[in-house]
């Protein structure tokens, strides 16, 4: 019985550790913005392509 007892003083030792840590980070501010980071991929700046000159097309009739 005494081992149930530690087991559950430590179980609850562990999720308060997990509540705190959870409470820290929504204090610092990890969770204030949960919209950017979805769409960031969609929101990034293609790279501009350069034309190709003339010396660097390929024949149309060639692979």
């Amino acid at each position: 019985m005494t081992a149930f007892y530690v087991m559950i003083i430590a179980s609850l030792l562990i999720a308060f550790g997990f509540l705190g840590a959870f409470m820290w980070s929504v204090k610092r501010g990890h969770y204030d913005d949960d919209y950017t980071p979805a769409i960031r991929i969609l929101l990034d700046e293609n790279e501009t392509l350069t034309p190709k000159t003339s010396d660097q097309k390929r024949d149309p009739k060639t692979l």
